[in-house]
């Protein structure tokens, strides 16, 4: 082909590819100033109903301070942290009205506050304002079968919207790690926003989980067998991980609850100030339990879990390592040990995981020897730790571990997984004196729990005395302080 036709084709191609590209750009261009137009006018709207005169606004210019709390009645280590925050902001800001954004439909907010007392004995010293949520089945994992994360995370952002929708605050608190919320109030609603991490959506972690095809419980066999398909999640892994640090980044406060979290929100949110606040642990209550001196030859020998039955907890490792343990014991004493799983069941996913976590207690023939309380009062919780001899938890990377301190200050010894906040916060020595045990596996834990068994009453005393000590650096005083030190950046 001649040059001068070349030049010819050449000329009409790029005549032709304009006739499209130009329209394409003014067409694009256009949506985006449509959908900036949208934007703005659905923040000046919402700027304008946030400072009017409202339910949630008894004077013009009073300050709202909003949780976004959607299981706040759930009676966890995280609602406890919601209600002593709560507690520490009506103390010292007290002219302000305060608002949380609550799933819970089937509750009246005075039902929810007298459950916050009866579990955790807190009272509030001023009312609470409570916008029920419709829409918080859109975050329920048994919704979506598959790429559970980013349903949730979806689902997320519309009940953040119907949140926003309902109660413009002036500052807004996500104190349950939706981080995908924290844009929709800060850029739509105008707040200034904080947060509360108890744990990462994503974490380091589970990208080295589905990395090197490790089973787990948010790992499936299935996937972890096939190479395409672990590579496939792997992908969509880091997508999400860098969504989650780009709006984790438009926080103006971050509040950790760990050195374990801490790593990895620096890590994923490439945030510059981020301050560990350790959750208020009911101390006080729990070191109140006078430490009674051992039977040499016990009636009864028991083992106590507290924690919610989420299958993370790992409630079916502390059933097998139990009867593990069962069978290292003479029968005489193995008949003496009872195993207690005491925890709040949520819904009736937990329901089920309960009734499953019966059926291998039947399968493994320990049923005799393992007891469930759910849902119980916290004066029970107390009862039962005021007589048991070891704390047990299982939990993998456990963020904090608000259980692992309420058994060390009742005066249990304390056996936690060898990792995340019990490995770097918790379990840790005191003044160089043995705190509690850290196991891993099932015969890991059956033999750290008969080897404390196998203690003289003096060394479980020595022990438990340590641990008493250890953890007043966890204690309600010291949550307020911290926080409402962190808090005043907002304020």
């Amino acid at each position: 082909m001649a040059l001068g036709e070349r030049t010819y084709y050449l000329i009409k191609f790029m005549r032709l590819f304009n006739s499209f590209l130009f329209p394409g750009l003014i067409i694009s261009g256009l949506l985006c100033v449509f959908l900036i137009f949208v934007l703005w006018s659905i923040r000046v709207t919402l700027q304008k109903k946030k400072k009017s005169v409202s339910t949630y606004r008894y004077k013009k210019n009073q300050r709202v301070i909003a949780f976004f709390h959607p299981y706040c009645n759930a009676g966890g280590g995280g609602e406890r942290v919601l209600w002593c925050a709560l507690r520490a902001l009506q103390k010292k800001y007290d002219e302000a009205t305060y608002v949380v954004y609550t799933g819970d439909k089937n509750v009246t907010g005075e039902q929810i506050l007298d459950e916050a007392f009866r579990r955790f004995n807190i009272k509030l010293e001023h009312p609470v304002k409570f916008v029920f949520l419709r829409k918080r089945y859109l975050v329920e994992a048994s919704l979506y079968p598959h790429f559970t994360l980013l349903g949730q995370t979806v689902g997320s952002i519309f009940l953040g919207w119907e949140a926003l929708r309902k109660c413009v605050p002036d500052i807004y608190i996500d104190s349950m790690g939706y981080a995908f919320t924290l844009p929709l109030f800060k850029y739509l609603g105008g707040c200034k926003v904080g947060c509360y991490v108890h744990y990462p959506t994503i974490s380091i972690d589970m990208l080295s989980v589905v990395r090197n095809q490790n089973a787990r419980f948010n790992n499936a066999t299935f996937i972890t067998q096939n190479y395409f398909l672990s590579k496939v999640k792997l992908i969509y892994y880091y997508l999400f991980a860098l969504f989650y640090g780009l709006v984790g980044s438009c926080s103006d406060v971050v509040m950790v609850n760990s050195s374990w979290t801490l790593n990895h929100i620096l890590s994923l949110w490439k945030v510059q100030n981020c301050d560990i606040v350790y959750p208020p642990c009911d101390v006080k209550t729990f070191l109140d339990i006078p430490l009674l001196k051992e039977e040499e030859t016990p009636s009864e020998v028991i083992v106590v879990s507290i924690g919610q039955f989420r299958p993370e907890k790992n409630h079916s490792l502390q059933i097998r390592a139990f009867e593990k343990l069962l069978g290292k014991m003479t029968p005489d004493y193995s008949s003496s040990l009872k195993l207690i799983l005491i925890g709040g069941c949520r819904n009736i996913d937990d329901e089920k995981r309960v009734n499953e976590l019966k059926k291998l207690c039947e399968d493994l023939k320990v049923q005799e020897n393992v007891e469930f309380q759910i849902n119980i009062p916290f004066e029970e919780v107390k009862y039962y730790l005021s007589k048991a001899t070891i704390g047990l938890h299982t939990m993998w990377n456990e963020h904090f571990g608000i259980g692992v301190v309420e058994c060390m200050a009742a005066g249990t010894i304390i056996l936690a997984h060898n990792s995340g906040g019990p490995m770097l916060d918790i379990v840790i020595p005191y003044e160089d004196n043995i705190t509690g045990f850290l196991a891993e596996n099932e015969e890991d834990y059956a033999e750290k729990m008969a080897y404390i068994l196998s203690l003289s009453p003096e060394k479980r005393l020595q022990i438990r005395e340590n641990a008493r000590q250890s953890v007043s650096r966890f204690s309600d005083e010291e949550f307020e302080v911290s926080f409402l030190s962190v808090i005043e950046k907002l304020l």
